[in-house]
C-alpha cells in the first residue's frame, strides 16, 4: 500500500462510490472529486470529498499537489448513449476534453499511475459476439467515441512520458453493495436491471423489450452483466498491478458469458415474486445482437477473480437497493 493518496474523479457516482468504499475499507487514502451532476455526496463513505469539476485545471492541480496524489482513478463522465447521439458536443466536452485537461494536470504533476473507466461501446457492432481486447474498435455513437479518444490520449501520453495506465472496458454493470449501503441511485436510469427493479416496485408503468428477432437463443439481445462489486474490485486490482511497476494494459471487464433480455427479466420476476408489465417493440438502431466480454486477459494479468458472477444475486441486490430508495423517498 502506498503512503500517497489516490484521486478518484466521479467517485460519488454509481461505480465510483463502490470503488471508493472498497479503497477505504482497505485503508487507502482517498480524495474524491465530483461535481454532483449525477453523483450523491452521501454515497462517498470514505476519505475526503471535494465538490468540483475534472475540467477545472486549477482545482485538479491543487488537489494533486496538496494531497501528494500518485494515482488517479478516472470515472467522471456522461454515459447515456441516446443522449450522446442527441447532444454529441456535451459528451466530447465532458468526457474527452475534460479528460484531456485532467491528463495535462497529471503530466505536470508527475502522476505515474492512472486507471481509466472505459466501455465496451468502443467496439461498436463487432463481427463476433465475443470481444477480445484486440477486437477492432469502431464506435457507433459519440459516447463510445468520446471514450476511445480518451484511450488514445492515454496511449500517446504513456508513450511520451513515465505515466502507466490500465484501461478497463466495462460491459453491462448492475447490482449494488450487498450490505445495502450504496447502489445505483441515478434518476431516469437506462440500465436494464435497474429499470426492471424500478418497474417491479411500481416506479415505472411498463418496460420495453427492443427487438425480439435477433439471431440469439430467444430472439432478444444478449449482454454480459457484471456485478458492480466485482467491477470495483477490478479497479483495486489494477491499482495493485500498477504499483508493481508493470506495463500499461487495456482490459475487458466482464464475466465472459451472456444473458438475454428475456433471461434477465425472467430472473427479476422470479426474484420479485410477481410478473412485470413488459411489451415488445422493434429493434433500436445500433444495438448489436450480442456483446460478450472476452475476459481471460483480466484474470491472467490482474489475478482478478469475480465473487458475484450470478445473475440472480445481481438482480436481487439491485431490487433490494431499489426498495431502500423507495423507503427513503416516502
Amino acid at each position: 500500500m502506498s503512503g500517497n493518496a489516490i484521486l478518484v474523479t466521479g467517485g460519488a457516482g454509481y461505480i465510483g462510490s463502490h470503488t471508493v468504499r472498497q479503497l477505504g475499507e482497505r485503508g487507502e487514502r482517498v480524495v474524491t472529486l465530483d461535481n454532483l451532476s449525477k453523483g450523491f455526496r452521501e454515497n462517498v463513505l470514505y476519505g475526503e470529498f471535494v465538490e468540483g469539476d475534472t475540467a477545472d485545471k486549477v482545482l485538479v492541480s491543487r488537489l494533486l499537489d496538496e494531497h501528494r496524489i500518485d494515482t488517479v482513478i478516472h470515472f467522471a463522465a456522461h454515459t447515456v448513449v441516446p443522449e450522446s447521439v442527441a447532444d454529441p458536443l456535451k459528451y466530447y466536452r465532458n468526457n474527452t476534453c475534460a479528460t484531456r485537461n485532467l491528463l495535462e494536470c497529471c503530466a505536470a504533476g508527475g502522476i505515474r499511475q492512472f486507471v481509466f473507466s472505459s466501455t465496451a461501446a468502443v467496439y461498436g457492432i463487432p463481427e463476433q459476439e465475443r470481444c477480445s481486447e484486440d477486437t477492432p474498435t469502431r464506435p457507433i455513437n459519440p459516447y463510445g467515441m468520446s471514450k476511445l479518444m480518451s484511450e488514445q490520449m492515454l496511449r500517446d501520453l504513456g508513450a511520451a512520458s513515465d505515466l502507466r495506465y490500465v484501461v478497463l472496458r466495462y460491459f453491462n454493470v448492475a447490482g449494488s453493495d450487498p450490505e445495502g449501503r450504496i447502489g445505483q441511485s441515478t434518476p431516469d436510469a437506462t440500465l436494464l436491471i435497474k429499470v426492471a427493479a424500478e418497474l417491479a416496485l411500481g416506479k415505472r408503468d411498463v418496460l420495453s423489450i427492443f427487438g425480439t428477432d435477433y439471431p440469439t437463443r430467444d430472439g432478444t439481445g444478449v449482454r454480459d452483466y457484471i456485478h458492480v462489486e466485482d467491477l470495483a474490485d477490478a479497479h483495486l486490482k489494477a491499482l495493485d498491478y500498477l504499483r508493481t511497476g508493470a506495463e500499461s494494459q487495456i482490459l475487458n471487464c466482464g464475466y465472459g458469458q451472456g444473458y438475454s433480455v428475456r433471461e434477465v427479466l425472467d430472473t427479476m420476476q422470479r426474484v420479485h415474486g410477481a410478473p412485470l408489465n413488459i411489451i415488445e417493440q422493434d429493434r433500436r438502431a445500433g444495438d448489436p445482437p450480442a456483446l460478450i466480454a472476452g475476459a481471460d486477459k483480466i484474470r491472467q494479468v490482474l489475478g482478478w477473480t469475480p465473487r458475484f458472477d450470478d445473475l440472480e444475486e445481481i438482480t436481487r441486490s439491485s431490487l433490494n437497493w431499489e426498495r431502500k430508495l423507495t423507503g427513503r423517498s416516502r
